[in-house]
């Protein structure tokens, strides 16, 4: 009589449903391994083409854009966007064409911005006026003091809920009150020349940046205030004016005579 085998088949189904309990969860990690993957390449081609997106607004629209957009999404946040409101972005002003150099004490300065503004005016790095923006858009200080030599100029906007724009790029504007020096070297006053010695050279120094006529040509000046010029000489006596002129206006001049004889 053959043995039961009931005891064998039992034990091999046993074995065989334990293998498919141990499969289940190798199976379910590669998924949720490859469902990771798969999300992170979705992550990382979204940010690609949202950065792709931003350099071309700010190529095509600019910085301005860009952060009124920012503000834009914030507003768009419900309360929160309340507490951010006081960052919103206000227009640097524009200061108008100013020359590099005057010779008096006190200048007007004038420019543009949005309409409705407080325009402050900083010079040499202190606040010293305020003035309202008009409905074209402009603004202008007037009587406004600087110091001897060089001044930096620039200016902020402002609006009535205290938000503050960026300084406006700075301006430089020397206030020189002093003629320029003025020495000329060659020729000597009343010195004679023959026919031979026409033309002659005119030479001195000045300052550095100075303009030189010489009877109302103009000389050659090097970066050290150096100048020549090459005057042709008429017979008899001969006046030579030499004229300084310095980046603000102020002027020095000398006169000297020579003779020429043909």
């Amino acid at each position: 009589m053959e043995k039961p085998t009931l005891g064998k088949i039992d034990l091999e189904e046993v074995k065989d449903e334990k293998l498919k309990e141990e499969e289940v969860p190798v199976m379910s990690r590669s998924r949720l391994r490859n469902s990771l993957v798969e999300q992170s390449r979705r992550n990382i081609i979204l940010a690609v083409v949202g950065i792709i997106g931003i350099l071309v607004l700010v190529f095509l629209f600019g910085v301005p854009l860009l952060i009124n957009l920012s503000l834009l999404f914030e507003k768009s946040g419900g309360t929160s966007s309340q507490s951010t409101n006081t960052n919103a972005y206000i227009a640097t002003p524009v200061i108008n064409p100013m020359p590099t150099a005057t010779n008096s004490a006190q200048i007007q300065i004038s420019g543009s911005a949005e309409k409705d503004m407080i325009v402050m005016l900083y010079v040499n790095d202190i606040k010293e006026k305020e003035a309202d923006v008009d409905e074209d858009g402009n603004f202008t200080f007037d009587n406004v003091k600087i110091d001897e030599g060089e001044n930096t100029i620039k200016t902020k906007a402002k609006d009535n809920k205290k938000n503050v724009s960026i300084y406006s790029p700075e301006i430089k504007i020397s206030y020189l009150n002093k003629p320029p020096t003025l020495s000329v070297d060659e020729p000597t006053d009343g010195k004679s020349f023959g026919k031979d010695d026409s033309p002659i050279q005119v030479k001195g120094k000045t300052d550095p940046k100075v303009k030189i006529t010489v009877n109302d040509f103009w000389a050659i000046v090097d970066g050290s205030g150096n100048f020549s010029y090459t005057l042709p000489l008429q017979g008899g006596e001969n006046r030579i004016k030499v004229v300084a002129t310095d980046e603000a206006g102020n002027k020095t001049e000398k006169e000297i005579k020579v003779s020429y004889s043909q």
